[in-house]
């Protein structure tokens, strides 16, 4: 317990070990190496500690000061998290960066959130290598396979999707309280809707308008692009151009869902598209929703 507050008072007090143990300052009663060995420590599950911790801080500290129609969610994100001059860390990768358009050296930090609209709380993360063993510049350690270590290092190499969903099981089964899981078009697919759906969670998303991937409007197959061709939009300064309802298929599986196309602030002349699977919410409402809690996400990306 010592060690993990010691840690944690290092984030507030802008020093690192290294110069704590250099000036004297604030040195700790125990060597590095016994903060070296609790860090490589396989048998932490730091996945469902900070799950609960988040809990119990929403719990106890926020919610209380929350009026009750409020709708609280969950957010997905990734962002890049650089070690260009790293050669030897575990399961170091080529990875894509799509805000920058390059190649780095690093890994994707996928991170979960909760947020009430105004407060946004981190509940988990991990770190993604690749699953393309050619962009691997190193391999895993071996370990114990009974450990958490092992099946973190595992969970590290599958796709953002499923590390999406282990991610979303860990909070349910903390029963964060959300009702809607919030991600953007990186995570919209079918498959994932679905997957999501069946949790307990309603989603609001971004979709791609992509020919490749196909919704159920009329009895017919069609892709975002066709679907909006084919309806008469809303005129004047309406929040949104058109909204119609789609079923979801998967596997002959169907959901329900409502795509509401609105417009590109950036871009007037064209247009995005919302997904989400609670039909009875005003199209108005999943606007704000789902634009109020995205304008947090910078901190996010700024606290990576």
């Amino acid at each position: 317990m010592e060690i993990f507050q010691y840690l944690f008072l290092l984030i507030f007090s802008n020093r690192s070990m290294y110069m704590n143990l250099i000036t004297g300052r604030n040195t700790p009663d125990f060597a590095k190496d016994t903060v070296y060995r609790f860090m490589k420590m396989i048998q932490i599950n730091w996945i469902r500690f900070t799950t609960i911790l988040s809990t119990r801080i929403i719990r106890d500290a926020i919610l209380p000061l929350d009026s009750e129609d409020r709708a609280n969610v969950l957010i997905i994100d990734d962002s890049m998290f650089e070690r260009n001059r790293s050669k030897k860390v575990e399961l170091l990768a080529k990875v894509y960066d799509h805000a920058k358009h390059k190649y780095r050296f690093g890994f994707r930090m996928l991170t979960l959130g909760w947020s009430d609209g105004s407060t946004f709380l981190p509940v988990n993360s991990v770190l993604l290598s690749t699953e393309n063993r050619k962009n691997r510049i190193n391999e895993a350690t071996e370990v114990d396979k009974r450990t958490v270590g092992y099946k973190r290092r595992k969970l590290s190499m599958e796709k953002g999707t499923q590390a999406m969903l282990t991610l979303l099981d860990a909070a349910r089964k903390a029963t964060i309280p959300a009702k809607y899981v919030l991600f953007d078009s990186w995570f919209s697919s079918p498959s994932t809707l679905h997957a999501v759906k069946s949790m307990g969670y309603d989603v609001i998303g971004m979709v791609k308008k992509t020919p490749k991937m196909f919704f159920r409007y009329n009895g017919e197959d069609m892709s975002l692009t066709s679907i909006y061709n084919k309806n008469k939009k809303r005129r004047g300064r309406s929040r949104y151009l058109l909204s119609v309802m789609v079923d979801v298929v998967k596997d002959g599986e169907i959901i329900p869902a409502k795509v509401v196309y609105v417009r590109n602030r950036n871009k007037r002349k064209e247009y995005l598209c919302l997904i989400f699977t609670d039909v009875n919410l005003d199209e108005n409402e999943i606007i704000r929703i789902y634009g109020k809690h995205w304008d947090i996400m910078p901190i996010l990306a700024y606290g990576t």
